[in-house]
């Protein structure tokens, strides 16, 4: 009888591996995750209570887990000093967990990824830099919006309000380069850019914040884009303040370090809050829930318990949150599929010995790879709203609220989603249960207050104090020269064109430096659509001319309203013509029948003439000059 259960115990291990190995797999007692954070930091501070706040609320909810305490280890990094916070982390890294939330700092987050993959363990990582992929890095988790949805939004900003250069200021790492790079990206899909972007180091002097201040200054652009951390952000806005560039004609977006930072800190000074008055700024945007309400409600509690009583909670605290949550959950379903914790030696380690680092005392997860696809499969309602992966890895519905920091904190004007990718006034989470509308006519924000107490939308730009010679391409042409023309004895250019174009410059309220290049040689018309094409390519800044506005050309090119109309007057002059001209034109007699062939004829020859008249622009690419001729080719101005 022994002998036959033995038989059928070992029948039973071959042929339901799986059911046996589920059944027999304990439950640890505890589990150990990790996470890496910059604790002195507001970011950090926030991230660090969101961190111990969940894991005290999984660890007292009797439906997850089932008995398993989660336990945190918490490293604390130098983000300013990249090798120093790398050294940090990859000594973290010796230890056995199963899963990491952090860190918050791109750079070391890159470092950081490669070890993860190495040993199998899962990062949760809230690093918004856009060049962070799961792709690239297999264990790397996004748990927030990454950079490539915060510059859509701020791209979507400029583009509503007509603003076509801006100038952008970042710290010089990985975070700030690949977050400008991905605005470049944004503005570029928009048909605007960035026409001036410096970086600075993130422990950079006062002295060099003001030299850059002053040259940003001398820029044509008057929109200014502030990608960097916290510290170093207060600092280049307060030097602003006192270099008098938050005054009237400015305008200032600064991306979600200064909603975070503004929503975690209760006690900013009133010099602070005045020295930004109608900066907008941007803040993933997290819906009303009952249970962020729960979260809020006891987090001064929470902070004060956890050593950060000086901190409020912020967007950054309901992702991490929620992080430590995804990883509660994951690790649920693993067990329940017969998931176990085990390490193992990595081999290609193993030789690597001396130092401080003691690389061989690191150990590879050996089901990490189970409890990653647990976490990708995700799909819970959190303090943070939907939490669930897409295709890429992503979380589902980024969305953004845009803020304008007014009086003594900030008001939301309106929201970004990437469901429509448009601004709306109308809450992202009511409008995924409806088609997307992408038509820009549905764009709206409510009314800003912006820098100099004004309600008027300033124009973004001005006429820089070291600004270059503006190249204006003119076509030289054969025939019609009364329009535009070279002059041969003086070697300017005449005409019509060129009439209009002075003109309408005088009305600019300083001088333009200017210079008429010829396009053509004089003995034939040139091609026009390669004057456009020339423009486009920035070989000239602008162009005028007699140039024929084409649906094509417009894709390549902005134009001016067109300044000559000839619409019905081709009927109306024709029989004024024949009135005047049949008694004493003998090209005017005969029968009715020739008489109407000679004044269609002629009226022919003259309409291809005044057609392409009819459709001139100054067509430009320098949008200070565009701005201006619009206003003034007015069609009710028009007097030809």
């Amino acid at each position: 009888m022994r002998i036959a259960f033995l038989v059928l115990l070992v029948l039973s291990l071959f042929l339901l591996p799986n059911g046996i190995g589920k059944s027999l797999a304990a439950r640890p007692s505890v589990v150990n995750i990790g996470s890496i954070l910059r604790l002195n930091s507001t970011t950090g501070g926030v991230s660090d209570v969101a961190i111990r706040a969940a894991v005290e609320d999984i660890n007292s909810d009797p439906t997850v887990l089932n008995g398993t305490t989660l336990h945190v280890q918490t490293r604390d990094t130098n983000c300013d000093d990249g090798f120093l916070g790398m050294v940090q982390a990859l000594q973290f890294m010796e230890t056995d967990v199963i899963a990491i939330i952090g860190p918050q700092c791109s750079p070391i987050a890159h470092i950081i990824s490669y070890v993860a993959n190495e040993l199998q363990v899962p990062l949760m990582s809230f690093a918004s830099d856009a060049t962070l992929s799961s792709i690239q890095f297999p264990f790397f988790v996004r748990t927030m919006p990454s950079d490539l949805y915060q510059m859509a939004a701020v791209a979507a900003v400029i583009d509503y309000y007509q603003w076509k250069i801006v100038t952008a200021i970042y710290v010089d790492d990985d975070y700030g380069r690949n977050g400008i790079a991905a605005l470049d990206d944004e503005l570029t899909a928009r048909r605007c850019k960035i026409s001036f972007k410096i970086g600075f180091r993130s422990n950079a002097k006062k002295s060099d914040l003001l030299n850059l201040l002053v040259t940003v200054s001398n820029m044509e652009s008057r929109v200014i884009i502030l990608h960097t951390g916290s510290e170093p952000g207060l600092k280049l806005l307060s030097l602003a303040n006192g270099l008098n560039m938050m005054g009237n004609g400015y305008v200032w977006i600064a991306t979600d370090w200064l909603s975070a930072y503004l929503d975690a800190n209760s006690s900013v000074s009133a010099e602070t809050i005045n020295g930004m008055q109608g900066v907008l700024t941007v803040r993933p945007h997290t819906p009303k829930s009952k249970v962020k309400s729960n979260l809020v409600s006891k987090w001064s509690s929470l902070s004060k318990k956890y050593n950060h009583s000086d901190l409020r909670t912020s967007a950054y605290g309901f992702y991490v949150y929620d992080s430590v949550w995804t990883v509660a959950r994951a690790l649920d379903a693993f067990f329940d599929d017969g998931g176990r914790i085990s390490f193992t030696n990595d081999s290609r380690l193993r030789d690597e010995t001396g130092g401080t680092l003691h690389l061989e005392a690191m150990s590879v997860f050996d089901m990490g790879n189970k409890l990653l696809n647990k976490i990708r499969n995700v799909n819970f309602t959190g303090v943070s709203g939907q939490v669930q992966f897409n295709a890429q890895f992503e979380l589902i519905h980024p969305a953004y609220d845009i803020i304008s920091i007014i009086g003594n904190g900030m008001r939301t004007i309106g929201f970004w989603s990437n469901y429509t990718r448009l601004l709306s006034t109308v809450l992202p989470e009511d409008l995924y249960s409806k088609p997307p509308n992408t038509s820009l006519a549905n764009q709206q924000l409510y009314d800003v207050i912006w820098p100099g107490e004004t309600a008027q939308r300033p124009r973004g730009w001005a006429f820089p104090s070291n600004a270059k010679e503006l190249k204006i391409g003119v076509p030289n042409r054969f025939s019609f020269k009364d329009f535009v023309s070279k002059d041969n004895a003086t070697g300017s250019m005449k005409g019509y064109c060129i009439d209009v174009f002075t003109q309408a410059l005088a009305l600019l309220p300083y001088p333009v430096t200017y210079r008429f290049i010829p396009f053509g040689n004089g003995t034939e018309n040139p091609h026009y659509s390669q004057l456009v094409q020339m423009v486009a390519d920035n070989d000239f800044d602008a162009a005028i001319g007699d140039i024929v506005i084409t649906m094509s050309r417009t894709k390549a090119v902005d134009f001016t309203q067109p300044f000559i109309e000839s619409g019905l007057s081709f009927l109306v002059v024709g029989v004024v013509i024949w009135i005047l001209e049949h008694r004493i034109n003998n090209d005017f007699r005969g029968s009715p029948r020739q008489q109407i062939i000679t004044i269609v004829w002629r009226k022919h020859n003259e309409y291809l003439r005044t057609w392409c008249f009819a459709h001139m622009a100054i067509c430009c690419i320098d949008h200070s000059i565009k701005l201006h001729c619009k206003s003034y080719f007015h069609p009710n101005r028009a007097t030809a």
